[in-house]
């Protein structure tokens, strides 16, 4: 069974950074794509995501002040997150084969 538990949210000031990591279990982590999701209000959107060979792909929103990347050895995958904006302010997801976490907040504000 999928288990993705999220963790590093809390609460930063514009231009500050977070990281962001999701521990992963019950299934087979490299070969699959990992995703971060976020929803601030209704939608659920995507926020980065990274194949089982390592290429990665990024909203517009986030391009240059995000990274994803991920250890397979370890089973986990992270989000750096810099140059945060308060327009960041989410709940944020981890995603793999349609199951996601409960998911760790994170709050931008001055």
């Amino acid at each position: 069974q999928v288990r993705l538990v999220e963790s590093g949210g809390g609460l930063v000031q514009p231009g500050g950074s977070l990281k962001l990591s999701c521990a992963a279990s019950g299934f087979s982590f490299s070969d699959y794509t990992l995703s971060w999701y976020r929803q601030a209000r209704e939608q659920r959107e995507l926020v980065a995501s990274v194949t089982s060979g390592g290429t990665t792909n990024y909203a517009d929103s986030v391009k240059g002040r995000f990274t994803i990347s991920r250890d397979d050895a370890k089973k986990m995958l992270y989000l750096q997150m810099n140059r945060l904006k308060l327009e960041d302010t989410a709940t944020y997801y981890c995603n793999v084969r349609g199951a996601f976490g409960p998911g760790t907040q994170v709050t931008i504000t001055s």
